[in-house]
């Protein structure tokens, strides 16, 4: 059974992402790429804490729409015990809405499709994948998350 942990930073992100919907998605994800007995965490959080972050962790003085940071270190996954089980975390993901709904219009498409690509650009990065720039043609991972986008999209359109 997986974890996930989701946290607001105010009411109002809350109430436009609601934790059901969250969960619901990021449970297709992670039975598309079968990952079983996870944990992680999804934080959402305003542009100021977000550009705290970025500037923090990745010296880029500016804000982003997603941050994630994985528990493992090349490979090495940690575990956590629960009785009778050991589940594997993942780490966090912080989601900026600001910056997600600036990126959505810009790349003209809805701020639910953009949510659902930064959730799964979040569990690639959490489970161990990466990528070096953001050339949706040349980087295997950020193909992996546009198939992925398109197939649960498609499925929920059904």
């Amino acid at each position: 059974m997986n974890t996930i942990d989701i946290s607001y930073e105010n009411a109002l992100y809350r109430k436009q992402y609601p934790k059901k919907e969250i969960l619901s998605f990021v449970s297709l994800v992670l039975d598309r790429l079968a990952l079983k007995d996870v944990e992680f965490s999804v934080s959402f959080v305003d542009e100021e804490q977000m550009h705290e972050m970025n500037y923090e962790y990745r010296g880029i003085d500016d804000s982003t729409d997603i941050l994630s940071f994985a528990a493992e270190d090349e490979g090495d996954f940690s575990f956590i015990c629960s009785p009778g089980k050991k589940k594997r975390l993942l780490g966090d993901m912080i989601i900026c809405p600001p910056v997600m709904i600036r990126n959505a219009e810009r790349f003209n498409v809805s701020a639910d499709e953009e949510l659902k690509r930064l959730l799964i650009h979040g569990v690639l990065h959490l489970s161990g994948e990466d990528h070096k720039t953001n050339d949706i043609e040349s980087e295997p991972m950020l193909k992996k998350q546009e198939q992925l986008l398109l197939s649960l999209t498609a499925c929920s359109e059904k």
